[in-house]
């Protein structure tokens, strides 16, 4: 509930009218029993019409206004959490964004997202209910008490007794409820994860006629989650029918044991339907607070999923106060760095790498699946850290620098090209909201883009599908270069972003690369040799050591590993010829 009331706080406004809007509910329908009651016992009985009349308009006026009020209070209570899932849904996506990759594997994307949708609208309709229910149930509960007693404290007794078999439901309820609670969650976490794979992986499912496979997975846990909150509702629908069976009970016993007083002279008619309206109000307003009582563990496993995002430690800080200008532009050097992902100290997936480079030259790094290539350049816009030693950009600590600052000196193309929903132009201006047509047309022609792109029927307003599905894998791969390529940064880092390239444009992306970065540094991941012999440094890995570093003709004479993955690459190529 403190998850929940650190985003009520901020409307005060809102929370006080729906307070005043709560009372003004209660009393008037405390009041409604009361004015009824004297209807019946002096106006109805003894046929004063007169009377009847200006106590129905009464009546009639206490309703309206009474509508009134609970309307007033259903539209602040809606507004209140409408602008609270508002703030904590952006708070939870503006966290996300700070997570690096350790954070997002600890949780997993699918249940990332399921938390900020489905476990934040348990939220909502926890803070609804509270906001509505949660106002007015305590106040008419303790109110048609204290009226109960007022009316008729031989019968009062009854209430009383009822109360603890109540309160027993309710808890008997509520704990079970929690575990269930839990597991559901799960449950839905693992169902948006395979719904995820099914459809991102798509291609390769129909590739290997695993369909009934992946239907098979996904209905299995389809299943479970309905089996368990088929157990969960079960839980919760026993409480309506089992209040109403009492409060049933109860009217049929205080109607029974009314009828000595009520010959006795002792109670009133009126006094007696005021009294069992007053009844039905405190019973009502136990069961609906109980409701939400029996809400609560479901609520509270959301909250506290929802906080374990906005608590997680972030292990990359965006450090808001560090260096966001340097004298010096396209400036790398690596000094003695290692490097272990968290947790695998012991392990390090790279060792000792030490090297530098100035603007207009072009390092690659070349080795067997696994060497380490990808996660060494990830290491340059600060994805993950250094586990030892240091990077430099521009002379400067990378961890020295304004994180945003950072990583606009850098541009990363991953071998893996995404595009997002939008125009081929919003895409290219990713990395320069403000790029001019011009600039667009420079990039995509440097990419080899251009060609494609203006054989659409809209050019550069021309519409992608969700991930450019609607373009072919070399085609989005140098989108991604163009896109890379309009933002003009100090460092270029192509992580085997040429996979999907034929050789002919390759060798012309890369001869035309190499004009308009003559002051940036160019990093370049590769498994083609063709793709790297240009390059004024390359360096070797095998099993995170560099084992080699020169250039194309230095490691062809003096390096074994890289002589043999060259002569492979000749040898597949003069096969497949």
């Amino acid at each position: 509930m403190n998850y929940i009331w650190t985003y009520l706080k901020r409307y005060p406004k809102y929370i006080v009218i729906d307070l005043v809007m709560g009372m003004s509910s209660v009393l008037i329908n405390l009041g409604l029993p009361t004015i009824f009651a004297y209807i019946i016992d002096k106006a109805i009985i003894p046929e004063d019409t007169q009377l009847l009349y200006r106590l129905g308009a009464l009546m009639l006026a206490v309703i309206v206004a009474g509508a009134a009020g609970r309307i007033m209070l259903s539209y602040v209570a809606s507004k209140l959490t409408t602008l609270m899932i508002k703030d904590m849904r952006n708070d939870l996506y503006d966290k996300v964004q700070l997570f690096s990759h350790h954070e997002y594997e600890q949780i997993g994307v699918s249940s990332l997202v399921t938390r900020i949708t489905n476990d934040a609208f348990v939220l909502m309709q926890f803070a609804e209910m509270s906001l509505r229910l949660g106002v007015i149930s305590p106040m008419m509960f303790i109110g048609s008490i204290i009226m109960i007693i007022l009316t008729s404290p031989s019968l009062a007794w009854f209430m009383l007794a009822a109360l603890p078999i109540l309160a027993f439901v309710i808890y008997f309820i509520a704990k079970k409820s929690r575990p269930l609670s839990e597991v559901q969650q799960t449950s839905l976490d693992n169902i948006n994860q395979y719904a995820r794979e099914n459809l991102m992986g798509l291609r390769v499912i129909r590739a290997f006629t695993r369909e009934k496979f992946q239907e098979d997975r996904f209905k299995n846990e389809v299943e479970d989650y309905a089996s368990i909150s088929g157990r969960l509702f079960k839980l919760m629908g026993v409480a309506s029918p089992a209040f109403f069976h009492i409060i049933i009970w109860m009217i049929v016993l205080i109607f029974w044991f009314a009828l000595k007083p009520i010959e006795a002279g002792e109670l009133q008619v009126g006094n007696l339907v005021a009294f069992i309206e007053y009844v039905f109000h405190a019973l009502y307003s136990f069961l609906m607070f109980s409701n939400m009582f029996m809400m609560y563990p479901r609520m509270s496993v959301s909250a506290k999923r929802l906080e374990e995002i906005m608590d997680m430690p972030i292990s990359i800080e965006p450090n808001l106060d560090g260096i966001t200008e340097t004298e010096t532009r396209g400036y790398l050097e690596f000094d003695n760095v290692t490097f272990a992902y968290p947790g695998e100290t012991e392990n390090p997936v790279l060792h000792n790498i030490s090297f530098k480079t100035k603007p207009g030259e072009i390092i690659a790094f070349i080795g067997s699946t696994g060497s380490g290539k990808s996660t060494l350049v990830q290491l340059i816009p600060r994805f993950f850290d250094v586990t030892l030693g240091r990077i430099l950009v521009d002379g400067v600590d990378v961890r020295k620098y304004n994180l945003n600052a950072l990583r606009q000196k850098v541009g990363f193309i991953p071998q893996k090209a995404l595009l997002f929903t939008g125009t081929i132009g919003d895409n290219l201006r990713y990395g320069k909201y403000h790029a001019t047509d011009k600039e667009l047309e420079r990039a995509t022609d440097v990419a080899q883009a251009k060609d494609f792109v203006e054989k659409t029927q809209e050019r550069y307003h021309s519409f992608l599908a969700e991930g450019g599905s609607n373009l072919s894998g070399g085609q989005k791969q140098r989108l991604s270069i163009a896109r890379a390529l309009v933002k003009k940064p100090d460092i270029y880092v192509f992580d085997d972003s040429f996979s999907a390239l034929d050789y002919k444009t390759d060798a012309e992306l890369r001869r035309r690369l190499k004009e308009i970065t003559t002051e940036a540094t160019t990093v370049i991941v590769a498994q083609r040799v063709t793709s790297i012999m240009n390059a004024d440094q390359i360096i070797v890995l095998d099993k995170g050591e560099m084992v080699g570093h020169g250039t194309h003709d230095e490691l062809l004479a003096n390096n074994e590993i890289y002589r043999a993955i060259a002569e492979s690459q000749i040898k597949n190529a003069s096969l497949g010829e």
